[in-house]
């Protein structure tokens, strides 16, 4: 018999939650060890799970810790994550060799939508998505977000996708693989550090109420079990200016370019590019949508709980 019996483990706080009906939130962690500076991914990581509770939910974070997925950690946990030398970034075709390495390792969109989706979760809070590269149609650089969520029941709540990425081609992606996208109060695509990508959405809510609907809709319908992206802007008092947004981002591609950045190693280098050219205005940014996201996507999950 196999060892890896229940993927992933839960904590006793989200399994007394879902046996509860209760509302629960996944949150990836990859913010907390690839994302942020030390000491304040730590802060921000028990921030983002007390933003949760004072909703009414459970945060449910998610990593893998010597080769075991969990959903829902505890202070040592996230301490480990976010402070431990050697933690992984993972997606979700790296989970099967972590598991079987015994390795640790913090998990990406792909990976946390994967994972929470596995233990019955129903609701994802998250920054932005991955997406389809500005030179695609040279390199056929792909997020594996956009795949994994079109075959994954779950709603993420984000807002929208990095903005150093192809936005239209994104959202073109997206409507092929028959992602559903709502914006949260907004009938323009967010643009992640930006409230608007200028970019429209077919779809608005307003409530979470709304959302839920949606959800429940999807599983009348049945049909493929993809995800339902809730597009939820950044506000504009906490936004990056868009003209330094713009300026910084040219000028990072161009060095992107020059130097002959590819693959994994562009998204990381533009964004540490963005945090440095602006003073770490971006990063604010970056954490007041992340915020926002988890502060919504509690609101969606109590929804969906009294649904």
């Amino acid at each position: 018999m196999s060892q890896h019996t229940a993927v992933p483990v839960l904590s006793e706080e989200v399994r007394d939650a879902l046996a509860e009906q209760r509302p629960v939130v996944a949150l990836e962690s990859t913010i907390l060890a690839h994302g942020l500076p030390r000491p304040r991914n730590l802060q921000v990581g028990l921030e983002l799970e007390s933003i949760v509770r004072s909703e009414g939910a459970v945060p449910a974070t998610v990593a893998v810790l010597d080769g075991v997925p969990y959903a829902g950690l505890d202070k040592a946990q996230l301490e480990r994550i976010a402070n431990g030398d050697g933690v992984r970034k993972l997606g979700h075709r790296d989970l099967a060799p972590a598991m079987a390495a015994g390795a640790t390792g913090a998990t990406t969109v792909s990976a946390t939508a994967f994972l929470a989706a596995r233990a019955g979760l129903r609701v994802f809070a998250t920054g932005g998505l991955g997406g389809v590269h500005r030179d695609w149609a040279r390199a056929q650089d792909e997020s594996a977000d956009l795949s994994l969520l079109a075959r994954t029941r779950i709603t993420v709540v984000c807002a929208g996708v990095k903005s150093i990425l192809d936005v239209p081609a994104t959202l073109q992606r997206l409507e092929t693989l028959g992602v559903g996208v709502l914006g949260f109060g907004t009938e323009r695509f967010p643009g992640f550090y930006l409230s608007s990508s200028g970019e429209p959405v077919d779809w608005t809510v307003h409530r979470p109420q709304e959302v839920a609907g949606v959800m429940a809709a999807q599983d009348a319908l049945g049909g493929p079990g993809s995800a339902l992206l809730v597009a939820n802007p950044v506000p504009e008092a906490d936004q990056l200016d868009p003209d330094l947004h713009d300026r910084v981002l040219a000028r990072a591609l161009a060095e992107c370019r020059e130097r002959g950045i590819t693959g994994q190693a562009v998204t990381p280098f533009l964004l540490d590019f963005l945090v440095r050219a602006t003073g770490g205005a971006s990063l604010e940014a970056n954490l007041a949508a992340v915020r926002g996201n988890v502060r919504l996507g509690a609101r969606i999950a109590a929804a969906w709980a009294a649904w």
